[in-house]
Formats: structure tokens, sequence, C-alpha cells
């Protein structure tokens, strides 16, 4: 399926139907992003051209191709601490200030997970803060709307390439065992900590419980203003009490900010969830 020979027509019906199924919000140019994302689900189906894949769709019992078109069309690139200042914000700041609330078992949720590097690296940060003193226990929750990635995260496995991304030699070998020259593991005691589940933020969050931080990073960039909006009023909803959000490092909350205050650090920017 060439991006040229795309009708526009069925350009603007398949970000309609993107949008009402995840929320991501395609631009006005991603037909060649289309074209390659989708290009293995057209030739399984044996789809000419995108209207075909459209109008099927919006048949009903297209779930299995609907499946497959979000895998596709979702964006799961990430590292095992990615940015590296969320991770240190957790340990000077975060994980103390639970401590002296006599939060004894943390609630963390990292929201569009994908293979699940920034939940383990979360359990490995209060590994380490615990190693440096602290008394904190936790439990991560990761979610993501695509299940494949959600299988692939609970294995907790990692290729070479994988593990080289964000990783020091050292947290390597303390929190890792290899399998194979080529597969890397999560060890237990950080595995234990974390859980994974397939879930869309357009829908409702109360399945999840409630927690005391929120991971949503270099995640709502792909949602409209109005999602974006309705995401972070549930999810003030859904931390509990001083409870804390963190996106990503060029991410702002701007106009959505109401229900949060911007709490500077050294080391970065966080929100506080306002009283609740």
């Amino acid at each position: 399926m060439a991006s040229a020979l795309m009708k526009p027509e069925h350009y603007q019906d398949f970000r309609e139907f993107l949008e009402r199924a995840c929320g991501i919000v395609l631009g006005e140019n991603k037909q060649y992003l289309v074209a390659s994302r989708l290009a293995p689900v057209m030739l399984e189906h044996g789809f000419h051209d995108l209207g075909e894949l459209v109008a099927q769709l919006d048949r009903f019992g297209g779930g299995n191709l609907r499946a497959q078109v979000i895998e596709a069309m979702t964006t799961n690139e990430t590292q095992f601490f990615r940015d590296n200042y969320p991770y240190a914000i957790l340990k000077e700041y975060v994980f103390p200030e639970l401590q002296k609330r006599r939060v004894y078992n943390a609630r963390v949720w990292s929201a569009g997970c994908s293979s699940g590097q920034e939940a383990y690296s979360i359990s490995m940060s209060l590994q380490e803060y615990n190693e440096q003193g602290g008394r904190l226990d936790g439990e991560v929750l990761g979610t993501d709307i695509s299940p494949q990635i959600v299988e692939q995260a609970s294995l907790g496995r990692y290729n070479s390439s994988a593990i080289t991304r964000g990783l020091t030699d050292e947290r390597r070998v303390r929190f890792f065992r290899e399998l194979d020259p080529q597969t890397w593991e999560v060890r237990p005691e950080i595995k234990r900590r974390a859980s994974f589940r397939t879930h869309n933020l357009l829908e409702s969050f109360a399945v999840l419980g409630r927690f005391d931080v929120i991971f949503v990073r270099n995640v709502l960039i792909y949602f409209s203003v109005e999602s974006r909006t309705d995401i972070l009023a549930r999810m003030a909803k859904t931390l509990n009490p001083g409870g804390y959000l963190i996106v990503g490092a060029s991410e702002s909350l701007a106009r959505q900010a109401d229900d949060y205050e911007m709490i500077r650090l050294p080391k970065g920017v966080i929100y506080q969830v306002r009283g609740n």
C-alpha cells in the first residue's frame, strides 16, 4: 500500500477510527507512517487499499483485526531508566516523602508501559532506595493497550540490544540474570513488585485501584487536547491524597494543570495532586 496512492477520504476515515478506538491522534501528513505500519496487516488479510481495511474495521466481528491495527499503530519505543532524572527524583524526593507519611506499600502506575522497561526501572529504583537505608515496599502496575506487548513485559525477558539501552553494567549484573548470550531476565526480587495488564486510557480507571505515583511519560502527546484533559482529570481522582504525577521531559500540563501543583526540584519537575 503506497502512501501516494492512499485516498484522502480513506486516510481521514482511518484517523477517525484510530482516535475512537484508542485516542491516538494522527497528523494531517502521516500517510507514510500509516502505510509502513499497516503493510504487514494489509498483506495478511489481502486488502488492496486502506478503504477496504477501514470498511472491515467498521463491520461487526472485526475484533481481531482491530487489535492487530492498534498493535501496529502503537509506538512501543522505550528503554530502561529513560532520561534518568525521574528515577533520581523517586529516590531522592518521592520515596522519602511517602515514607514520612507512613506509606508502607507504595503503589505506582506505569501508564503506557510498553514492553516493561519503565515499570522495572521503578522497581529497581525502589530496591536501590531501600539498600541505601529506605524502608518502603511497593508494587508497580504497568498497563498498555497492546495485549502482545503486555505479555512481553510480563515475561521480563530482554535481548542483548534492549539490555544495553539505559542500563549501566552494574545494574545489569545486579538486577538481571543471563539466560543465554542473547537473553537476559529480570531477577525475582525486582520482578515480584511488577504486574502488567491490558488497559486503554480512554476507559475507566476504577478497575486499577488507587496510586501514590503515576508515570504517564511520552504518552499523552498522542492524544487530542480533550482526551488529555479528561485523562489527567481522572488520574487526579485515582491518586491518593498528596500523590505524584510524572510526565515526559518535554511535556507540560499547561491548561490541564488545574488538579495539580507543579513541584520544581533540582533534577526536574513533577506534579502533586491538589487536595482530594
